[in-house]
């Protein structure tokens, strides 16, 4: 089983802080965001290859750090995908950086657990694996305890298996206070499934959108994370991940 952590996007929002630096490379008490993803995923036996699937505005800063970790780490094996954009109007979008990983890294005989590089967790994912074993897809859920917060993410309604019945992008009437994740896990069987969405002109950018056409066509289960989940999309988020890891020590 391999690995996608998606890190092409530019992170204007962030600005100045991600002007020339990468927001996965942003540190987060003492360590880049993006190791703090890897070390999560240190509980997952028989991991692959961990593919960084980045742009090449930053594609060098990742090398960089790939060659440094894994000097730190012989065991852990990164490879630095480029896709080749340059900025926010010529990007591949999450869905078309995907598609490019698992084509040009022949990706399609394995199975794939793909995770956005700035989803923090304070849990180890090596639970969300073993639950995906003898599933076709699986995604991360959270329980934001809010319906008003649901209007920002991703709402689901599930089935009494945990099957996802009903898929709402940033509803306006959520009926749910579950939010599904950049967390998921893809078979092999499901990966040719990404070209058939994309040759039919779909959105190739925000994961979710692959998800809200997949759950029609075949079953997605979820797994709820428990512990605490953040998602770095402003100057506040990332101030509240450094004070939180920094009190986990």
């Amino acid at each position: 089983m391999n690995v996608l952590i998606l890190a092409a996007g530019y992170a204007t929002r962030l600005y100045p802080l991600t002007l020339n630096k990468a927001k996965p490379l942003l540190e987060i008490a003492g360590k880049p965001m993006i190791e703090r993803i890897i070390e999560q995923l240190g509980a997952v036996p028989d991991l692959g290859t961990i593919y960084v699937v980045t742009n090449a505005k930053f594609a060098a800063q990742f090398e960089d750090w790939a060659n440094r970790l894994q000097k730190q780490s012989p065991e852990t094996r990164i490879k630095i995908i480029n896709d080749g954009s340059t900025n926010d109007a010529d990007k591949l979008g999450a869905i078309g950086d995907i598609n490019l990983v698992v084509t040009k890294a022949g990706l399609g005989d394995e199975d794939l657990i793909v995770i956005a590089g700035d989803n923090l967790f304070t849990e180890p994912l090596g639970s969300f694996v073993k639950y995906t074993r003898g599933k076709e897809a699986v995604v991360a859920v959270f329980d934001v305890g809010s319906l008003e917060a649901m209007k920002k993410y991703a709402s689901v309604t599930l089935n009494d298996s945990g099957v996802i019945t009903r898929f709402q992008e940033k509803p306006q009437n959520p009926e749910s206070t579950l939010a599904a994740l950049a967390l998921y896990y893809y078979s092999r069987t499901v990966l040719p499934f990404i070209q058939n969405y994309l040759s039919e002109g779909n959105n190739p950018d925000q994961p979710g959108r692959f998800l809200e056409w997949l759950y029609t066509r075949k079953p997605v289960n979820t797994f709820e994370i428990k512990g605490q989940w953040l998602d770095i999309g402003s100057k506040e988020t990332l101030e509240e991940a450094d004070r939180l890891f920094r009190k986990a020590g």
